[in-house]
């Protein structure tokens, strides 16, 4: 089993969640955050989710406050911003830590497999890693590239 499959994340109605129950899918993971200017890159990540969730992608969305405290609310507050104002319907996290000591490991292993050109730290929220459907790295993704500029990476890796 890939290191990343042997990673946990609580999800935001506080279930935990093994990434091994997406082993076999193409993961889309995204620190995101609900008051940010990259806010409606949720409406794209779920146009994305919908198109090719059959095929295999899967997308995570990990709320971030460190970054201008642009996620400053609880649970019940991120959900009414990507439930009810986004439609999003793909799997949710409660809010993590992407830098600095309180990193949760889910970005510690991804930052260190692909670091970028911050030499490991994410620069903004809506950072993007494109997880193979073995749990290897694929390709990071700076905040302003849209989920729209990445579609034609995500059909080719689900081609596999």
């Amino acid at each position: 089993m890939s290191t990343f499959h042997q990673l946990t994340a609580t999800s935001l109605n506080g279930q935990l969640i093994s990434m091994a129950d997406y082993a076999g899918k193409l993961v889309l993971v995204v620190n995101t955050a609900s008051h940010c200017g990259f806010t409606p890159q949720y409406a794209g990540l779920e146009a994305l989710y919908k198109k090719y969730n059959t095929q295999g992608l899967v997308v995570l969305g990990f709320p971030c406050n460190q970054f201008g405290k642009q996620e400053p609310g609880g649970a019940d507050e991120i959900a009414q911003t990507c439930y009810v104002n986004y439609g999003v319907s793909f799997p949710m996290f409660e809010k993590v830590e992407v830098n600095g000591a309180a990193t949760h490991p889910v970005f510690r292993y991804l930052k260190d497999e692909l670091p970028g050109i911050l030499g490991g730290r994410i620069k903004w929220n809506f950072t993007k890693f494109l997880v193979g459907r073995d749990g290897k790295p694929l390709k990071r993704f700076a905040p302003f590239t849209t989920p729209e500029k990445i579609e034609t990476v995500i059909f080719d890796a689900l081609k596999i």
